[in-house]
């Protein structure tokens, strides 16, 4: 048996895990249990952020369709995410966030004739953080 017990201003957070794992305890809840949970919750972000589990088409060619054009944007979302700077909000940010802050924005495009150009809102929360994953997106190699 595994205990895990943190106390806080808020209380007492008590986890017992019951296992026949043999090695370092911590080790064992901090490298096996801990990443069951990441997981599930990279499945939930799949299904609910991603609204994967939406395959209602009469075909299974279509709804197998569906799925992998989810995937794919789970897989867009899973990198933009990663490209987020390590000490940055948006590195640990849920899909649902991510789609809600940087990507659905009102922006004003100009094409130029040697590049692209983006001009936010003035009152863009996350300017900051948009900018630097534009940046690293263009220094990416095609």
């Amino acid at each position: 048996m595994i205990a895990r017990i943190e106390a806080s201003s808020q209380g007492v957070d008590s986890r017992f895990i019951v296992t026949n794992l043999t090695g370092q305890p911590k080790a064992l809840y901090e490298k096996v249990y801990c990443a069951r949970g990441q997981a599930e919750n990279l499945i939930k972000a799949h299904k609910l952020h991603l609204a994967s589990d939406r395959t209602s088409c009469t075909k299974a060619e279509a709804n197998q369709f569906r799925l992998l054009i989810h995937t794919a944007a789970y897989w867009l979302m899973h990198s933009l995410r990663g490209l987020a700077p390590k000490a940055s909000f948006w590195r640990d940010a849920q899909f649902d966030t991510l789609r809600l802050g940087l990507i659905k924005v009102a922006v004003r495009v100009r094409e130029l004739a040697t590049r692209i150009k983006v001009a936010l809102p003035p009152g863009f929360a996350y300017q900051q953080g948009f900018s630097a994953l534009a940046t690293r997106l263009a220094s990416m190699p095609p």
